[in-house]
């Protein structure tokens, strides 16, 4: 559905003068600073996958949205989406895709919202039946009907939100990118709009392509995630294999049934995992002792280095075991350290 192949920009500015005569040098000679916001960046995108595009501040997200959408011209490389390059036959292409920007809205400020879908499905060329059949689907998914009457510029952020998920499917597209569609919004705004994008991707097929700071819309929605840092895509995968690869310990809460004994010097340490015997010779795994109190041990541990099982075991010594809590890394700790190493 999306195909980059050897993505680059590059963005012009010029160099301030100082001194005197600045300006009238400046127009007999400029010089320009060049910075390359995206680096040779290449990918493929499947029909229907949910991908998570991410990154710190400033790594070429944007950037990178804004090509593959056609907004940007690269300065070498080249786009399709569905075989279509946006940027030579540009009508064509935005007929499969739609495109939401958390800080701009596509729907005019004055208008009540149900005017703003009358006058796109005039610009798509949306039929009234087709127009009628999707706003109804929308509006049971996305409760637009208590707004439907209200100025744009009168909505919350939330509203204004769905209403502009809502607009960018009006033509039905194949592909839509999403550029931090919860941004500033509440827990319930949040969950609404993610059980709408996970029905449109699972029921209706649709390819999505979403950047955003917020990890919990990256782990509930996205089966792949692509990293991008300094213009460079660092990694191309899924979540799973990213932790495993960063190697990040995994926090294990362990309670004890009646006494137990850990010596407290343990506390902060690493403690050796019992074993019948290391393996040709290599240092036996450890965990390390993180809190301790009348009840209850924590321990961190690498999982993709030890044996869940032979810890246990280990931990079993201190006393009888009642209950064990394991606790993953957060995810944005795990693109931190990612982008760190």
């Amino acid at each position: 559905m999306i195909e980059a192949r050897h993505l680059c920009k590059e963005f012009k500015t010029a160099v301030v003068r100082e001194g005197r005569f600045a300006g009238i040098r400046t127009l007999f000679s400029r010089e320009y600073r060049v910075k390359e916001a995206v680096q040779d960046i290449s990918f493929q995108v499947e029909r229907g996958e949910f991908v998570g595009y991410i990154g710190p501040n400033g790594a070429g997200k944007s950037t990178t949205i804004k090509m593959l959408t056609g907004i940007l011209h690269p300065t070498s490389g080249e786009v399709r989406l569905g075989g279509v390059n946006p940027h030579r036959e540009r009508q064509k292409a935005v007929r499969q895709l739609g495109v939401v920007f958390g800080q701009r809205s596509q729907l005019w400020w004055d208008l009540p919202v149900r005017d703003s879908y009358d006058i796109l499905a005039e610009m798509y060329g949306v039929s009234a039946h087709e127009k009628k059949q999707r706003l109804d689907q929308f509006a049971e998914l996305l409760n637009l009907h208590e707004f439907w009457m209200t100025p744009v510029r009168k909505l919350s952020l939330g509203q204004r939100m769905r209403a502009d998920i809502a607009a960018s499917m009006l033509h039905d597209p194949e592909l839509l990118f999403l550029d931090e569609p919860t941004i500033g919004l509440d827990v319930h705004a949040k969950r609404r709009i993610r059980q709408f994008l996970q029905t449109i991707n699972r029921e209706f097929g649709k390819t999505i392509i979403l950047t955003t700071h917020d990890m919990d819309d990256i782990e509930e929605l996205c089966g792949r995630v692509m990293v991008i840092d300094h213009g460079t895509l660092t990694y191309d995968g899924t979540i799973p294999y990213l932790r495993d690869k960063i190697g990040l310990p995994t926090v294990i809460r362990v309670k004890f049934r009646g006494a137990f004994h850990v010596p407290k010097e343990l506390l902060g340490q690493s403690v050796a995992i019992e074993k019948s015997a290391g393996i040709m010779g290599l240092p036996l795994p450890s965990f390390r002792v993180k809190e301790l109190d009348d009840q209850t041990v924590t321990v961190e541990a690498n999982r993709q280095s030890v044996n869940t099982m032979d810890l246990i075991r280990t931990l079993g010594m201190w006393g009888e075991i009642d209950d064990i809590a394991m606790e993953e890394p957060g995810f944005e700790e795990v693109i931190r350290s990612f982008s760190a190493s």
